[in-house]
């Protein structure tokens, strides 16, 4: 078990000499590549979701330097369906074909974009229309503030520009304002070399996509690999199987897994486990809690959408990665008004070492001072927790 978190740390990039120094634009894309993509997320408790990641690996980096890599033309990222709402390499674009020509018959959309590739098409093919004649667009330019009633209740017209962008037929230019996706043609967006790459046969196309989460990863259960693109799991065992037999994932034993397990070919167990950092919720490393709990030994559930009076650890809680284990947890909020980083709760596990705590506290005080926070304010409950254990 140990060699094998030493495998999935190392492909993650967590065996790196060293965090911090001058984080260049080379070592930005050279992470982003590593991890195949980054997963966006609206909530800002803390800082944006596709931010943490490189943060976690690289140390502090100034964000507007991955804003600029981002915003760079010809573009080098598109964002898509990827696992979850994702910031990846345009080069991907073509291997996700497949899942926009799904979205174009209605099937692998949220129930409430089906209509939108039957019944209402005309609705959807009128905001692609204006689209095309007016340039970029957003639904609150449509429905005003309306556009978004509440988290989960949008507009019609949202839901047509959704199934538009699932479908491939509009890609997302750009956020504004509260993270609102803004909408225009493809070949406005990406590189048009990019749009003339040929469309692989779906097959082949999810088989690379499980080889990338393989070489992410490292070593994975097929449903490891199947999560890091969601791919359907009906769409796995073909594809998993070719990879065997060209060699490129290799099947292992893993001691306390019952799952089959695959070695990425390139795959090697780093010899360095030392060091900390701090990890997003959507983080490659954690986002399948069963691999996590695999790897680490460590449950671990996103609390947001729980009740507050039902939360066991807190409402953005992010775990504590020290020397190649996941020692603690730790509920943080980003008060920018007040200038603080705010350690609402937090929880040491009953095995972490007794250098805990103060490792801990050295690294929320480097995550304040790149969010330009002033200080560490810890609130009394997380002060106690932290105290008893």
């Amino acid at each position: 078990m140990s060699e094998a978190r030493r495998v999935a740390l190392t492909a993650q990039g967590f065996n790196a000499p060293s965090r911090g120094g001058d984080v260049a634009a080379t070592r930005l894309r050279k992470a982003i590549d590593r991890l195949g993509l980054l997963q966006i997320d609206s909530v800002n408790v803390l800082v944006r979701a596709h931010y943490l990641p490189l943060f976690s690996r690289l140390g502090s980096y100034e964000p507007e330097s991955l804003d600029a890599l981002i915003a760079k033309k010809p573009k080098r990222y598109f964002e898509y369906w990827g696992h979850e709402a994702s910031l990846l390499p345009v080069d991907c674009h073509p291997l996700l074909r497949w899942r926009m020509a799904r979205a174009l018959r209605g099937k692998g959309v949220w129930r409430q974009l089906e209509p939108f590739a039957s019944e209402k098409r005309a609705e959807a093919d009128a905001l692609l229309d204006r689209i095309r004649a007016d340039g970029p667009l957003a639904a609150s330019d449509i429905a005003g503030r309306a556009a978004r009633k509440g988290m989960w209740v949008w507009s019609d017209a949202k839901h047509a520009l959704e199934w538009l962008f699932w479908a491939g037929l509009v890609a997302a230019t750009h956020r504004r304002g509260s993270f609102e996706r803004v909408y225009d043609l493809p070949e406005r967006v990406l590189p048009r070399a990019v749009l003339g790459l040929p469309t692989p046969r779906g097959l082949d196309a999810r088989r690379t996509l499980l080889a990338r989460a393989a070489r992410a990863l490292g070593i994975a259960t097929a449903d490891d690999l199947r999560d890091y693109y969601r791919v359907p799991a009906a769409d796995v065992r073909l594809p998993i199987g070719q990879l065997i037999e060209d060699g490129t994932i290799i099947p292992v034993r893993v001691r306390g897994w019952q799952q089959q397990a695959y070695l990425h070919k390139q795959a090697y167990a780093g010899r360095r486990l030392a060091g900390a950092a701090l990890v997003s919720p959507f983080d490659p490393l954690i986002w399948h809690r069963p691999r996590t709990e695999r790897l680490f030994g460590f449950r671990y559930r996103l609390e947001i959408y729980t009740p507050a009076h039902r939360r066991e650890h807190g409402y953005y809680v992010l775990p504590f990665l020290m020397d190649g284990a996941l020692v603690a947890r730790v509920d943080l909020k980003a008060d920018r008004k007040a200038s603080a980083l705010i350690v609402q709760r937090a929880h040491i596990e009953p095995d972490a070492p007794r250098s805990t705590l103060e490792r801990l506290m050295e690294e929320l005080r480097l995550m304040a001072s790149w969010l330009g926070l002033s200080r560490l304010a810890i609130a009394p409950a997380a002060a106690r927790a932290a105290a008893s254990e």
